[in-house]
């Protein structure tokens, strides 16, 4: 008797993808994977990063999974910073989820960059919600991308934002961002750096390779999340920002050691190899901060979000 032909997985791209995920969703599912990885409750190898000096392009493969759950991931995410010029998106990829009880391909998710996009849309929101004042309501975004926006609206949808400061090397997307966020209802206005980074929250959201923000401009109560910074070339924010920061706070230990600017500041002797939270324990468990604290969060992305967003999809997709 013949074996029977191995079934092909489905592929699913964007359009059935953006159907079967909301922005609930998606904070739901980071925020528990978040917490699990606090706990030690998901298998995160260390990413493999390539970079393309001449097309200032990079790639990074990044896997994971939290322990129990039926599948784990391995995606492939690319960010060619030269493509919108081109008329091309800046961020390209895919996921493969595999079950982690046969090894068999259970689906490709075609998503073209956009769960890698939404799961740190998400983690960037949660983290800056989590160690923000519950009073800070003005919110300063480092970059013009796509992520900038993400990192806007999901934060928007957490708590009231009054106005946002948007700074970028290139004005022309600072001005389609300001109109972006206009029609969404926010107020939203160019701002130099130091007026920036003076914000109650600050997010940086760039490929940048030197600090796009002076440690100094960073006012006292004020919060910086980092979310740019996800392989060993870059770096947003300056090591003197840790100095002065009364709270730390990581997605992955290693990894922002190793890649984040976390890592940069240690090397910088600004400050130590353990002063660092990892930030499902503060969405776990809010963390009482003193008012004039700075506080810092160093998300350099992890693998098992990725698998607890694309099986959460999945689910959608196949119910």
């Amino acid at each position: 008797m013949a074996a029977s032909e191995p079934m092909t997985p489905p592929v699913f791209g964007t359009a059935a993808i953006k159907r079967a995920t909301t922005p609930e969703l998606a904070l739901t599912t980071v925020r528990d994977a978040l917490i699990a990885h606090a706990h030690g409750r998901t298998t995160v190898p260390p990413p493999l990063h390539l970079q393309f000096p001449a097309t200032d392009g990079d790639c990074h493969v990044k896997a994971g999974w939290v322990s129990d759950t039926p599948d784990f991931t391995v995606k492939i995410a690319t960010g060619f910073y030269r493509n919108p010029a081109a008329g091309l998106p800046t961020n390209h990829g895919l996921v493969c989820v595999v079950s982690a009880r046969t090894g068999q391909i259970r689906a490709i998710l075609d998503d073209q960059g956009l769960l890698t996009s939404w799961r740190t849309a998400a983690a960037g929101a949660l983290a800056t919600h989590a160690m923000a004042r519950p009073d800070a309501a003005t919110l300063a975004v480092f970059g013009a991308g796509e992520q900038a926006r993400l990192q806007v609206e999901w934060l928007a949808r957490l708590r009231p934002i009054d106005t946002v400061l948007v700074h970028s090397r290139s004005r022309d997307r600072i001005g389609s961002l300001c109109e972006a966020l206009g029609a969404l209802g926010l107020r939203a206005r160019p701002a130099p750096a130091d007026e920036a980074a003076a914000a109650d929250m600050v997010v940086t959201a760039t490929p940048a390779t030197t600090p796009v923000l002076h440690a100094g401009d960073v006012r006292a109560g004020a919060h910086v999340t980092g979310i740019g910074t996800d392989m060993p070339h870059k770096k947003e924010l300056p090591p003197g920002l840790f100095a002065r920061a009364a709270l730390i706070a990581t997605d992955d230990h290693q990894q922002c050691l190793d890649h984040g600017d976390l890592g940069h500041a240690v090397r910088a002797g600004a400050t130590t190899h353990t002063a660092d939270t990892p930030i499902g324990l503060l969405l776990e468990r809010p963390v009482e901060r003193p008012h004039g604290a700075i506080t810092v969060a160093d998300l350099t992305g992890i693998g098992a979000l990725d698998a607890a967003l694309a099986s959460a999809v999945l689910r959608e997709l196949t119910p």
